[in-house]
C-alpha cells in the first residue's frame, strides 16, 4: 500500500494545479494534522528531486526544481516550434466555445486527460488561468487576445458558428446535470 506521502505526490501529479491541504485531508480521508505532517516529509525528500513542492498558505503542489529551468526552457522552445497537435486544437476550441472553463469541464468533454494540451496552449499565450469565475473559486482556462488575434476576430462572438456552438455545449450540459439528478 502506498504511504500517505506517495499518495499526496501522486494527487499533486495527476492535479498538475495547486491542492489545498484540506482537500488532500479530504479525498485520502485523513485527517489535516496527518496531511501537514506528511507534506513535510514529501517536502524533504523531493529536495534532491527533479521537482519540489511548492506551498503557498493552505495550497500545495508540484513544480519544476529551478535548477532545472535550463531543460525546461529547452522543451518550451521545442514546443513552441512544432505545429499545434490536434488534442491542443480541440482543447483550445472548447476554450474559446465555452470558457471559462476548468481543466475537469474541458477533459470530461474530451474523455482524456489534457494536461499537456493545456500546457502547450498556455506557454504560446493562447489560453490563461483565473481563479474566479462567476463567483466560484478554483481555477479556470479562457482564450487571450492572443488567441483571438491568431484566429484573426477581435472577440470570441465573431467566431464561425459561435452562438450555435455555444448553446448546443450549454443544452448538453443542462441535459447532463438533469441525469445525475
Amino acid at each position: 500500500m502506498l504511504s500517505l506521502e506517495m499518495r499526496i505526490e501522486a494527487l499533486l501529479f495527476y492535479a498538475a494545479e495547486p491542492m489545498t491541504v484540506a482537500e488532500l485531508a479530504r479525498l485520502l480521508e485523513t485527517s489535516v494534522a496527518d496531511i501537514e505532517t506528511a507534506i513535510a516529509a514529501l517536502d524533504a525528500a523531493l529536495r534532491e528531486r527533479g521537482v519540489r513542492l511548492v506551498r503557498m498558505g493552505e495550497s500545495v503542489e508540484l513544480r519544476t526544481a529551478g535548477e532545472s529551468a535550463p531543460f525546461i526552457e529547452k522543451l518550451r522552445q521545442d514546443e513552441l516550434s512544432r505545429e499545434l497537435s490536434r488534442a491542443s486544437l480541440e482543447t483550445l476550441a472548447f476554450v474559446l466555445y465555452q470558457g471559462p472553463v476548468t481543466r475537469t469541464e474541458i477533459e470530461y468533454i474530451r474523455g482524456v486527460q489534457s494536461q499537456s494540451s493545456i500546457r502547450v496552449l498556455g506557454n504560446r499565450g493562447l489560453i490563461e488561468k483565473i481563479t474566479e469565475h462567476d463567483g466560484k473559486r478554483g481555477i479556470f482556462y479562457r482564450a487571450t487576445t492572443e488567441a483571438l488575434a491568431h484566429l484573426g476576430v477581435s472577440r470570441v462572438e465573431e467566431l464561425a458558428g459561435y452562438e450555435e456552438v455555444r448553446d448546443a455545449l450549454c443544452k448538453q450540459r443542462q441535459a447532463e446535470a438533469e441525469q445525475e439528478r
